[in-house]
């Protein structure tokens, strides 16, 4: 196992102090990442977390028009109902606070813990369960939550930027979640530190459809074939679950190993397959924004837009990983 790591023992909290000295925005306190110029009276605040290993999910998305703070577990561990009740209660501007929970199962029992002890605080929780590959998986119950949470982060976390209710926030996370659908595919696994070999094993012919983030197994493995291919594969099984229809954002997202040039090489196929729907792609990303350690594959995640969720999307945001409009 060759990493950039001291000891797989201190991995997560080496990488939590980079991220500090790295960005004086934020400022991390007992293995929770929080805005520094935060809780703001009045605002919504934003919890998200989960394991560690999908960077930037989610620390790296705190700040201005995303969350207040993430709470990120061990590598691909769930975090504990502790950092998250020291999370929801920092960040309480007085207006409640919105937990937006990927759909695993470690991750909802411990945020449903921590929103039955925090001291005091309006919580509501929003289950993100975008994955169209499996209906259960060996970590959920229903869908996977995967790259969606992006965009319920940024749309919900614009209209809390603009004061609005939590009644309101919290609908338009759950109106982004049912509005979105995703796919991913590996051409490799990826090496947990503590374990210190491959999570399975892939042969170098073959590819998974429909993995999950932490390696869980997908559809149906199949012989490598081509970009236009698997793009299609993907595409598909979005379709085919929310047929693709009007504007839409479209992430083309690497699972952290997957260079760039071929990301693109990709959502030329996916924005090629959306206009032989009568779609159009309105808004895009294209990089590693919720990966899989160094896995080598890309995921696609879609969203239905309305005006008002063009606007949110739009909005101004500065995270260290997402960032416009300031």
């Amino acid at each position: 196992m060759k990493k950039l790591i001291n000891s797989a023992d201190s991995v997560v909290e080496d990488a939590l102090n980079g991220m500090a000295a790295a960005h004086p925005s934020l400022r991390v306190r007992d293995r929770v990442v929080y805005r520094a110029d935060g809780p703001r009276p009045g605002k919504v605040g934003l919890v998200s977390g989960g394991g560690s290993g999908h960077e930037p999910l989610h620390a790296g998305f705190v700040g201005h028009g995303m969350l207040d703070a993430a709470c990120p577990g061990e590598v691909f561990t769930s975090p504990v109902p502790d950092q998250i009740i020291d999370a929801t209660n920092a960040v309480d501007g007085g207006a409640g606070v919105l937990h937006i929970v990927k759909n695993y199962t470690g991750d909802v029992l411990n945020f449903e813990m921590a929103a039955e002890l925090a001291d005091g605080v309006e919580v509501v929780s929003v289950l993100v369960d975008d994955d169209v590959a499996v209906q259960d998986s060996l970590y959920t119950a229903g869908r996977r939550g995967t790259g969606a949470t992006l965009f319920v982060e940024k749309m919900a976390g614009a209209l809390a930027e603009e004061g609005a209710p939590l009644n309101e926030v919290a609908a338009v996370a759950t109106e982004v979640n049912e509005r979105s659908r995703s796919f991913g595919i590996a051409l490799s696994s990826c090496t947990v530190p503590a374990a210190g070999k491959p999570t399975f094993d892939l042969p170098e012919t073959d590819v998974e459809l429909g993995i999950g983030i932490h390696g869980e197994p997908g559809r149906a493995r199949v012989p490598m074939v081509s970009a236009r291919e698997l793009a299609g594969v993907a595409m598909e099984a979005i379709h085919s679950d929310l047929p693709l229809q009007g504007d839409l954002l479209v992430m083309v997202n690497g699972m952290g190993g997957t260079p760039l040039m071929e990301l693109y090489v990709v959502f030329a196929e996916v924005a090629a397959f959306v206009k032989g729907k009568g779609a159009r792609v309105a808004r895009s990303l294209v990089g590693n924004y919720v990966t899989s350690l160094e896995m080598q594959g890309f995921s696609v995640t879609v969203c239905r837009l309305d005006d008002r969720l063009t606007r949110l999307w739009d909005a101004p945001v500065e995270t260290p990983g997402l960032r416009w409009g300031r």
